[in-house]
């Protein structure tokens, strides 16, 4: 709690013994509240004692019972109360004090600032902690919504794909996967260096060949992407192969809709001491998506088997 908001005891027992100290005359203690903005209707009723008989209370008394009186106030004595310390903790012309108690007055206005000193601290170490946890939940919550955000997109982008497989036109169907793919590699923490692209013209109508450039752990692959109705042969994964052997420190990912033969795989096998090959069936993409698996985690795994095992087409699932 604020120490202004409530006098803590032991503060408000120095409030007590320290006032009445810095003022001569009981009229000097109502003059110092009412500098600290104390309204007459805390001190109306103490005045009216003390014109009937002014020896029914002694300085203490009346510092007591004007302090009670604002700590009981709460939030709405708010103002007079930080009033009265700041007063009180500023005070430095101890000679307007009886002489015998200006010692223990400087005594006690030091004890005062003292325990406001650690009583800050521990409130300033507080709101720093709660600060401090408040930025963790904010960090923290920040951190899920990025990931649910991130599993709606991937769930989205998912049923794209699926609906592809419905598609009867080619060339619509290449367009479509283009624009998936771009979002897919990149909500999947994939960088895209150079956009997927359908190669082809319209008018050819068959032609779904989609090439693209993303970087995996700082390496560079070429891309190609075929959806075509059977396996692919060695010829057709050999052109993809000469461009990525002709690309100085390049490595290749090549992705079929409908698998590769036993040739086009051995065939990649042979070269796999030019450069890194990777073969991927589309399949393996959705069901990557199906188990909440980064395609990232997917191609490394892909590629560590065609590092380690010498695999090019080695299934994770």
């Amino acid at each position: 709690m604020d120490i202004v908001f409530q006098y803590p005891p032991e503060l408000m027992s120095l409030l007590i013994d320290t006032i009445p100290l810095l003022c001569r005359s009981k009229k000097d203690v109502l003059l110092f509240f009412k500098g600290a903005g104390v309204g007459d209707g805390f001190t109306q009723d103490v005045r009216s004692r003390l014109a009937k008989d002014p020896d029914s209370l002694n300085k203490f008394e009346i510092a007591r019972t004007v302090l009670s009186r604002l700590n009981e106030r709460g939030e709405a004595g708010l103002r007079e109360r930080r009033e009265v310390l700041k007063r009180v903790t500023e005070f430095e012309e101890f000679s307007t004090c009886w002489p015998s108690d200006q010692l223990k007055a400087k005594g006690l206005v030091a004890e005062i600032r003292k325990v406001i000193d650690v009583k800050d601290s521990f409130t300033r170490m507080s709101l720093e902690r709660e600060a401090e946890a408040r930025q963790r939940k904010e960090a923290a919550d920040a951190k899920l919504k990025a990931v649910l955000q991130k599993r709606q997109e991937l769930k989205s982008l998912q049923d794209e794909l699926f609906s592809l497989f419905s598609m009867t036109d080619p060339w619509a169907r290449g367009k479509k996967l283009e624009s998936i793919l771009n979002l897919l590699f990149k909500v999947s923490e994939i960088l895209v260096r150079e956009s997927f692209t359908l190669k082809g013209d319209e008018s050819q109508g068959i032609v779904e060949q989609i090439d693209g450039v993303v970087e995996i752990d700082g390496h560079l692959y070429l891309v190609e992407i075929k959806w075509w109705d059977e396996k692919l042969g060695p010829g057709d994964v050999a052109q993809h192969q000469v461009r990525v052997f002709t690309r100085g420190q390049a490595r290749g990912i090549f992705i079929a809709s409908a698998g590769y033969t036993d040739a086009a795989v051995q065939i990649c096998k042979e070269g796999l001491q030019k450069a890194p090959f990777v073969l991927c069936e589309l399949e393996e993409l959705v069901r990557a998506l199906e188990a909440d698996m980064a395609l990232a985690e997917l191609f490394r795994k892909k590629i560590q088997a065609v590092i380690i095992e010498k695999q090019p087409l080695k299934k994770v699932f």
